[in-house]
């Protein structure tokens, strides 16, 4: 072959190969939907399990990088420690050795076959997850073809002289193929495409086994910088997240260097012994790697928790995902105060609610990033409490209620309706500021003035409507009700404002929808914060 059908061979190979990995691993995630969150929240209860749920993880979505992110978003949310997010990176690295695994079986004369199949499923089905399946079909056999066009390409490299010295320099000094390692991984952003590519240079003969493991131990490395880009800018949490899977990565592979001797040996013994070909070779290589890693660092987690909270200090504002006061026995014992938790637990939703709106308004200001961070945890902490006190207060319904605890329970689920809606305004401010920021959409300064003066008025009259809600306050209640109606007339003057200025040519079509949409998502808010107000005012006029 000449230079450039090898490149693009190779190249191809490579984009098909990549493809294939995420396409498969999309598949995988779909076909496993939500219960990949449920299962990194609920079964990582000590750092053993963890390491068990990161290994299930990674192996359904074909990304070690992937599970590690996922963790990072369970720990900012209060949903994980440290400590167990630790045990998950382990396992995240055990279990990304399943891809060098399945491509060790050879399946390259399938790959069309199986492309095909998956083709069918997907064309030819309406079924979501006939089509989910598929996709992971197609994603397989694209792995493996790509693998396949890879290995054409890399076959020549044998008989370059300065391959051959390159490999001959690894083969003498590991730090080398260790440093080709971090590089080709960092490159490709995917140690699973690095390692498929080792084991075609390996089954080729373009590179010795001596060659071979430093290489891999340098894959292991690079794969953490993934973690570490994602974490710049990021919370603490993070952070020390990121830290952890180098500091684990990079211990690991000190250990192997220091043995690299007899481990090769070892790797060596295990080809002939069980009759092992080259990819599979590899794979074992790189599986006893990892899991011995994570065997000797185990028992070691509190100690590297320790250490990334010392190196990377400070903490982050809590933002705590699971509820603090639904105690499911109160429901048994005592249906009574069972209401008055799920009522706290309510206006700690009604809490992150008005810390979501103040974030609106300082993102409409400043356009900072990290402020539409927030709140779109602030939103997903606010779901997931609802749904929590929801099924909390389903509970309760089905126990024999007075009729106080029943208007009590009433006025309960109806309040987490309305703080959820209010977080769903929240949101849609958030995105509003997303599109002006996209679509180069410039607001006037008197459009400013308006949005700041109606955000003051709408955070005002829900924070005042928790209040009354908290303290059972008549008064106040009864001047969320004014104030609402002072939000409604803001909301048509504005409206009347923004038409005088679009008519004047001072305000284009695209700012003008910005602005309006901002002020009806606002007086929406108000609508529902007089909502939670006229609760206790429907209470005191019952009593």
């Amino acid at each position: 072959m000449d230079i450039q059908t090898i490149l693009f061979t190779f190249f191809g190979g490579l984009g098909i190969f990549l493809f294939g990995i995420k396409y498969m691993g999309d598949g995988l995630q779909k076909i496993a939907g939500d219960r990949l969150r449920d299962l990194l929240d609920k079964f990582t209860s000590n750092p053993f399990m963890g390491v068990l749920v990161g290994i299930i993880v990674t192996i359904l979505i074909q990304s070690s990088s992937g599970t590690t992110v996922l963790t990072v978003g369970l720990v900012s949310a209060g949903f994980m420690t440290l400590r167990q997010a630790i045990g998950v990176i382990m396992g995240a690295n055990v279990g990304t050795t399943v891809t060098a695994f399945i491509i060790g079986i050879k399946l390259e004369e399938y790959a069309l076959p199986i492309i095909f199949i998956g083709t069918v499923m997907i064309f030819f089905f309406k079924n979501k997850k006939v089509s989910n399946i598929g996709q992971t079909f197609f994603g397989f056999g694209s792995l493996f073809f790509g693998l396949s066009l890879m290995g054409d390409g890399v076959a020549p490299l044998e008989e370059l002289p300065a391959f051959n010295d390159l490999t001959i320099s690894m083969s003498n000094n590991p730090l080398l193929g260790l440093l080709v390692g971090v590089i080709f991984t960092v490159g490709l952003q995917s140690s699973s495409a690095t390692i498929g590519l080792l084991q075609e240079l390996y089954t080729q003969n373009a590179i010795s086994l001596d060659a071979a493991l430093p290489i891999l131990f340098g894959d292991n490395i690079g794969t953490t910088v993934t973690a570490v880009i994602a974490a710049i800018g990021a919370s603490v949490a993070a952070k020390r997240t990121a830290l952890t899977h180098v500091i684990f990565n990079l211990i690991g592979a000190t250990i192997v260097l220091i043995l690299l001797v007899p481990y090769t040996a070892f790797i060596s013994f295990l080809q002939d012994a069980l009759n092992l070909n080259q990819p599979m070779t590899i794979a074992f290589a790189h599986g006893i790697f990892n899991i011995s890693n994570v065997i000797i660092q185990l028992p070691f987690v509190g100690a590297l928790a320790y250490i990334v909270t010392k190196l990377v200090p400070g903490s982050d504002e809590e933002i705590e995902y699971k509820p603090k006061h639904l105690d499911p026995s109160f429901i048994y014992q005592s249906p009574a105060i069972a209401l008055d938790q799920a009522k706290l637990e309510t206006l700690r939703m009604a809490d992150y609610a008005g810390r979501g709106l103040r974030k609106s308004e300082s993102y409409l200001e400043t356009k900072n990033k990290k402020d539409a961070e927030k709140i779109v945890r602030y939103e997903e902490a606010i779901n997931n409490l609802d749904k929590d006190i929801t099924d909390y207060l389903i509970g309760i319904s089905a126990r024999s209620l007075s009729k106080e605890n029943s208007r009590k329970h009433s006025v309960v689920m109806d309040t987490v309706r309305d703080i959820e809606r209010v977080g769903d305004h929240m949101e849609n401010v958030m995105e509003l500021v997303d599109y002006q920021l996209t679509n180069k959409v410039t607001l006037s300064e008197e459009a400013y003035k308006d949005l700041n003066e109606m955000f003051t008025l709408t955070i005002s009259t829900f924070n005042r409507a928790v209040e009354a809600l908290e303290k059972d306050d008549y008064e106040i209640a009864q001047q969320v009700a004014r104030q609402e109606e002072d939000i409604d007339k803001m909301e048509r003057k504005l409206r009347k404002k923004h038409i005088l200025r679009l008519n004047e040519g001072r305000c284009s079509g695209s700012a003008g929808i910005v602005f309006v949409d901002m002020i009806s998502n606002l007086e929406r808010i108000g609508d529902h914060s007089v909502n939670i107000a006229e609760t206790v005012l429907d209470d005191r006029e019952v009593s």
